[in-house]
């Protein structure tokens, strides 16, 4: 594995950029959000989508959401009514998963069965700049030990996926709590975890 540690605000382009060609050639990365540390691929690779199942011994029927870099950017991969543009604009970016109705752009992989997909626009800079710079959206979900269980230490993190994934990017240790999930698929929002980010707009 590769590993390099960047400055979380203005984070150095020359890591960002290996990260980049590391994802363009199919590769699997590990990258800061505002909340955990996330394993991270091409949306539409494939196989590196399957590497990812198998570094977390997850089957393959979990469903993984993603990384968009804006509001503009999540309307290319989901169906955004009114409602949601304006709930998602008070909150993004920020710690929060929301559940959208899925576009037909989105690889079917990512679809659940009732066709909708999780979508994060996290408030990192390091994430942010990944997105843009790769042009399309990235997969994120947390990084978890084989037991499921949740690892922010980047030096810990480092030392158990030395061998499974191809670059790191490590700002230091991370909160350790997962973003908050919402269902905006109707005009009635529905709270699927309650996590990081204040949820007081729903309750």
């Amino acid at each position: 594995m590769e590993y390099y540690e960047l400055h979380p605000i203005t984070p150095q382009l020359r890591y960002i950029n290996k990260a980049i060609e590391t994802l363009k050639s199919g590769g699997v990365i590990i990258y800061p959000t505002d909340t955990l540390y996330g394993f991270g691929c091409d949306i539409f690779n494939k196989e590196a989508l399957e590497r990812i199942y198998e570094i977390k011994n997850e089957p393959g029927t979990k469903l993984y959401s993603f990384m968009c870099a804006d509001l503009k950017d999540i309307s290319k991969y989901a169906k955004v009514s009114d409602y949601a543009y304006k709930t998602m604009r008070k909150l993004l970016p920020g710690p929060y998963t929301f559940v959208l109705p899925a576009a037909k752009e989105v690889p079917k992989k990512l679809w659940s069965k009732r066709k909708t997909v999780g979508i994060r626009v996290p408030d990192n800079n390091v994430a942010l700049t990944l997105v843009k710079e790769l042009g399309h959206p990235i997969v994120s979900t947390s990084v978890t030990n084989r037991k499921g269980e949740v690892l922010f230490d980047p030096a810990e993190i480092q030392v158990i996926f030395n061998s499974q994934v191809d670059l790191m990017l490590a700002t230091g240790a991370l909160s350790g709590v997962p973003s908050s999930i919402i269902d905006l698929n109707s005009e009635t929002p529905e709270i699927i975890r309650e996590g990081s980010g204040d949820i007081s707009l729903f309750v």
